[in-house]
């Protein structure tokens, strides 16, 4: 069985590779609870950085998923790839190369796996973070006033990405939240009137007309 992997959707997630490979490690974790295969296949839990291929491990064959950039441009450390290398360590067979990845070396031609591993706990974002409250404390007061009403700070936001990654693989299921209908709903259309609503108006509005015309 085999599925594709819509970069479409993966677009909608922040422009950073640390998320967006959480986007592909929780489809991945996902897919495989739902065809009972998560156990068989747990992927790669260390997210060292280094390229990861699922192998056959029993009676049943790894789940086969194809990506599909779309339109994205498929240029070196697109985010489109941080969501890929999240479902090969969530233990998807999506052929791939790794030449796409952050840290691949054109000169070298080889996948440098520490690059890689900063990208994907946000070491990238974490360095921006920490120049920006030492240059521009104003902006980074701004720009990362939600992380900062949080208590994320530069220094433990690696730590926090490991622990979005653990509870992903604790529990990927889909979490339905109750949806509270209001007791009276609004309703702006106007009420459409009988023949008889009609013409009742009509001779209102006549009997009016004629009321006014008698007292002038």
């Amino acid at each position: 069985m085999k599925i594709f992997i819509a970069a479409a959707k993966i677009s909608d997630v922040p422009s950073i590779a640390c998320a967006a490979y959480c986007t592909g490690l929780l489809l991945a974790r996902r897919v495989l609870q739902k065809f009972e295969l998560d156990e068989e296949y747990v992927g790669n839990e260390e997210a060292s950085g280094e390229d990861y291929n699922v192998e056959e491990t029993g009676e049943r064959r790894p789940f086969r998923a194809l990506l599909d950039v779309g339109l994205v441009r498929t240029t070196t450390g697109n985010r489109v790839f941080g969501a890929l290398k999240g479902a090969l360590d969530g233990g998807l067979d999506i052929p791939h190369s790794e030449k796409r990845f952050a840290g691949f070396s054109k000169e070298e031609k080889s996948l440098n796996a520490d690059i890689h591993r900063k990208y994907i706990f946000g070491g990238h974002v974490a360095d921006y973070m920490m120049m920006l409250r030492e240059e521009e404390p104003e902006k980074y007061q701004t720009q990362f006033s939600t992380f900062i009403k949080n208590g994320v700070e530069p220094e433990n936001l690696g730590e926090l990405y490991k622990k979005v990654h653990a509870a992903i693989r604790a529990d990927p299921s889909i979490k339905h939240t109750e949806k509270h209908v209001p007791k009276e709903r609004k309703s702006y259309k106007l009420k459409k009137l009988t023949y008889e609503e009609r013409k009742t108006n009509l001779i209102a509005r006549l009997n009016a007309l004629n009321e006014a015309d008698g007292d002038e």
